[in-house]
Formats: structure tokens, sequence, C-alpha cells
């Protein structure tokens, strides 16, 4: 048994040592040792990861474990949406003659995907629509990346290899619906997905080579 609550304290400390030193948290650190105040920001602001941070540690000393574990996660997850806040950047602008919506992003729990974050948006022109997503750590990224080694597996999902922007891509599209789909894994870590209706293959592939895969790998 002391051994068992030896781990979940080693745990903890490794998880929050990790949140801690996050490169997305670097600025955000710089900023409270500036500002002075624990849990604020240059501009004296309460920030909520921080916060939720030194509660986690405050209740790990205490001997309160799952209070401190629960917080961990709290904090992580917080982390992840201000990480699919930023990743809506890296999707692309409406081409000419067509309109984009606002862009969405969603971030999963580790029980669901590990962890996962994804944004996505939707274009429009009449009739025709595309949809470009980012999704982290996909459950799908393992077949994907499959089929993109070996281009017998491609072609045997109706795909055909291409390179987009430098990316390996498998392109699907179907000519007598003009429905379509683009899959490209960028850094072995984001699987990026291009699906359009009422359009042509080369609308299609607009959209994908559109996309910031130069931001995306720095995530």
């Amino acid at each position: 048994m002391k051994y068992f609550f030896s781990l979940c304290r080693v745990s903890i400390v490794c998880a929050v040592t990790v949140l801690i030193c996050l490169p997305s948290m670097t600025m955000a650190a710089t900023e409270v040792d500036n500002a002075g105040q624990p849990g604020t920001n240059a501009s004296g602001q309460q920030d909520d990861v921080l916060a939720t941070i030194e509660q986690a540690v405050k209740q790990y000393k205490a001997g309160d474990l799952s209070g401190a574990a629960s917080n961990v996660e709290y904090a992580a997850q917080l982390i992840r949406q201000k990480k699919s806040e930023k990743m809506k950047d890296l999707l692309p602008s409406p081409l000419e003659g067509w309109q984009g919506e606002e862009a969405s992003a969603q971030a999963m729990g580790t029980a669901v995907f590990g962890g996962g974050v994804t944004v996505s948006r939707t274009y429009t022109r009449g009739k025709s629509s595309v949809e470009v997503e980012i999704v982290s750590d996909s459950p799908v990224l393992q077949s994907v990346l499959m089929m993109l080694g070996n281009p017998m597996f491609a072609g045997a999902s109706g795909g055909n290899l291409q390179t987009i922007k430098g990316q390996r891509a498998i392109v699907k599209y179907d000519p007598s619906t003009k429905d379509g789909e683009i899959d490209v894994v960028v850094a072995n870590r984001f699987m990026v997905t291009i699906k359009g209706k009422n359009v042509s293959q080369k609308e299609l592939v607009a959209y994908a080579s559109a996309v910031d895969y130069a931001g995306l790998s720095k995530y």
C-alpha cells in the first residue's frame, strides 16, 4: 500500500512538472514573473491554467492526491482548449468566390482519443461545399500512415497518392458525383482531412494546399 501511494505521488509530481514546463506555457510563466503575483499575467489578470496548477501543488503538498490529480487533468484540458483556439488560425481562408463559416474548435479529455484537439471550418459557394478538419492524435492516424507508406493499400481504398505542399496525401475523388476527400498526415501527429461536395478535384486540392502545414508541424 505504501508503494502504491508513493507511485501516485511520483505520477502527480511528474504531471505537474510537465505542465509547468510545457512550451505553450513559457510566455504565460514569464508574464507571471513580470507581474510578481502568482496565477496572474503581466496585466494582473487571473490565469486559469497557472492558478489551477498552483492549487494542484498545494493539494499535493497537503496530501490531497485525488484533488491534485483532478486539478492536473483540469489544467491540461485548459491548455488543450487554448491550443485548439490557436490552431484555428492554421485553417485556410476562403478561396476566391467562396464563403467561409466561423471556424470551430474542440478539445477532448485524455479519456477520449488520448486528449486530442480538433479544429474545422466549412466553406461554401452555391451548392458546393468543402470542410477542412485538423485532428491531433487521431485514432485513424496509424491506418492512414500505413496507406501512405504502401501505394497498394491506398489503391485498395480507392485513393491515389499525391504530394501536396511537400506533404504525402491520399486523394479520393469521384468525377461522376464531384465528391472527394483528401487525407494528409503532418509530422506523424496530425490528421488533416479535406472533404468536398459538388466540387472539382482542382478545388479540393487547392484547399488542401492552403492549409498552413509549416505552422502545424510546430505544435
